[in-house]
């Protein structure tokens, strides 16, 4: 058996669950009863290693409501798969959904995890035929597998990319659809999407999405809000987290308690236009 030891320094974050659903959230658990918004997302949303994630604070300025239904490397399908979540977003006031990589949802190519959407499952005979050299037992998460099927042909690589490109837009816009209520698009970022200019940029994050595919989705949507944070910048990107020792390379480049005031404060000003 495995035992998951936090260890000096590292948060506690409450995890609760939600009605019938599977996923662990971010606590502590937040009431259901309407109005409520729901906030669904990745890594940023989730908070990890930040003691105050944005919903959190946009909770404590504005007065309202926030359930943090954000999981660590969160796709889309994690959302699509779980009719529990489905409903509780579909039911709130509004629900701000955060755009996420295209990396990690599964596809014609490759099988990612219903849960875990960063965990790798398998190859599909049709990327196996594309990489007969690549031995793909060797991967465990997509970003990994997506960076290194890139290293052994950009070109090849590039239909990879427009089939993730393609399956996140579908996947996105039937998300929007089934919440069916008012929806506010999150963008988190060093930098704003990036138009389509050559081969695919996997240093940036929202991973493989681009502004082309935002705007295919953007119309769906009832908002949109872009929140941009420096690379570099004073104070770092990094100030403020708590991680124990053992998650010190994990914790490397996730955005710290300055942006995620900033990106509070400028969705808290959003909110209150939307719901005004």
């Amino acid at each position: 058996m495995v035992y998951a030891y936090q260890g000096e320094g590292a948060l506690d974050y409450f995890p609760c669950r939600y009605g019938t659903s599977k996923l662990l959230f971010r606590g502590p658990r937040r009431s259901l009863e309407p109005p409520y918004i729901a906030v669904l997302g990745g890594t940023e949303t989730y908070g990890k290693f930040v003691p105050h994630p944005y919903p959190a604070l946009v909770e404590r300025a504005t007065g309202l409501r926030l359930v943090n239904l954000g999981a660590v490397n969160a796709g889309l399908d994690v959302y699509l798969n779980d009719p529990e979540i489905l409903g509780i977003t579909s039911a709130a006031h509004l629900a701000v959904v955060q755009i996420v990589g295209a990396q990690n949802l599964s596809n014609r190519f490759y099988a990612v995890h219903p849960r875990r959407n960063d965990r790798f499952l398998g190859a599909t005979p049709v990327l196996k035929s594309l990489y007969r050299e690549v031995d793909f037992t060797e991967f465990n998460f997509t970003r990994h597998m997506v960076q290194s099927l890139q290293r052994v042909s950009a070109e090849r690589f590039e239909i990879v990319a427009q089939e993730l490109r393609n399956s996140w837009v579908s996947r996105m816009a039937a998300l929007l659809e089934r919440i069916g209520g008012k929806t506010l698009l999150l963008w988190i970022g060093a930098a704003a999407p990036a138009p389509v200019l050559g081969p695919a940029d996997l240093g940036r994050d929202p991973l493989l999405v681009d502004a082309a595919m935002v705007a295919a989705v953007k119309s769906r949507a009832t908002a949109y809000l872009e929140v941009l944070y420096p690379p570099v910048s004073d104070p770092p990107v990094g100030e403020g987290l708590r991680y124990a020792t053992l998650d010190a390379p994990a914790a490397e480049g996730v955005p710290g308690a300055g942006v995620h005031e900033t990106i509070a404060a400028a969705l808290a000003q959003t909110l209150a236009k939307l719901l005004g």
